[in-house]
């Protein structure tokens, strides 16, 4: 791997090094959890080697958790307008493997009410699905009036996936292409809000980031055999992104590219833009008031019967 240094080599390089790999393996934690282990760490280590730098990444740090909590509190504010008027809205995000697209989906939805704003994930077509009309599986998680629903990869996975593995043929693949922009604007015109996002992230940091999977076992499950083989393809990977950048780029639906080498930047840029795009505004509430709790003389709570009771080990 290009990251990592070799046999001999400076320690301030090999410290640096180790502490990329430290905050990669944090930043997968919750915000809270990772203030938390983050401090303790900061608080305990012997004096840093470059002690600027160390000073700017604990003042971004600082910064990106205030503005994260603050991007999340209008996330709530543009889920109860969503709500409110009925809007419908789809946020696509696509981008290589390990280019941070989950790390943004699970921060927007962090805070979010699950009835009304769900991820599609969709697995690989079955052999049902494979004689549909293509887009026919991805229309069956379109938002009903007052829903966002975010597509962890999306229809977009013929001109990428599709493409360079061969899962399609090229009359298939052409196809596409005429048909996906009709689509889009069927949907738009249907009242659907479409934001799609490409998530840019350079040859190096892909090759860290699946290091870093390997080697943690908690994010072994996100390196699949398909994923491997896609990084020994990355330049065609990189043609057949041009492209579909190129034809599927309209008016109606652009393309939005998150520079993602950075995971926390591209979050906040990421919640920014997508705030940006929904015209949503305050809606106004009604005071909340927790009404008192009836007593009645004759209730009697009976106790839990111990073989249902889980033991309490902690």
């Amino acid at each position: 791997m290009s990251e990592l240094p070799a046999p001999g080599v400076d320690p301030a390089i090999e410290r640096a090094l180790f502490d990329r790999i430290h905050r990669e393996m944090v930043d997968s934690f919750d915000e809270e959890l990772e203030m938390e282990l983050e401090d303790g760490a900061l608080s305990e280590e012997q004096q840093p080697k470059n002690a600027d730098e160390e000073a700017a990444h604990k003042h971004f740090r600082s910064f990106y958790f205030r503005e994260l909590f603050r991007l999340q509190g209008e996330l709530v504010k543009m889920q109860e307008w969503v709500v409110a008027t009925g809007h419908k809205l789809v946020i696509l995000f696509e981008g290589r493997d390990a280019a941070g697209k989950g790390g943004s989906i699970k921060r927007i939805t962090q805070r979010l009410n699950p009835r009304v704003c769900r991820v599609a994930a969709l697995p690989a077509p079955n052999n049902r699905e494979r004689t549909q009309w293509y887009f026919q599986r991805y229309a069956a998680h379109l938002p009903a009036a007052g829903e966002i629903v975010c597509f962890d990869r999306s229809w977009y996975n013929r001109a990428g996936v599709e493409r360079v593995m061969g899962f399609c043929t090229e009359e298939e693949y052409q196809e596409f292409f005429r048909s996906v922009p009709e689509f889009e604007k069927m949907l738009i015109r249907s009242g659907i809000q479409l934001v799609k996002y490409w998530f840019s992230i350079t040859d190096d940091e892909q090759e860290f980031r699946f290091e870093c999977r390997v080697n943690d076992p908690l994010k072994q499950w996100k390196l699949s055999p398909m994923d491997l083989e896609s990084r020994r393809r990355w330049e065609e990977y990189t043609v057949a992104k041009e492209i579909m950048l190129a034809r599927t780029h309209i008016p109606e639906a652009p393309w939005w590219i998150v520079h993602g080498v950075d995971k926390k930047r591209a979050r906040l840029n990421c919640i920014h833009h997508l705030l940006s795009q929904v015209p949503y505004q305050p809606v106004p509430h009604q005071p909340i008031v927790i009404p008192p709790r009836e007593h009645h003389p004759d209730y009697r709570r009976k106790p839990n019967p111990p073989e249902m009771l889980v033991p309490e080990i902690y």
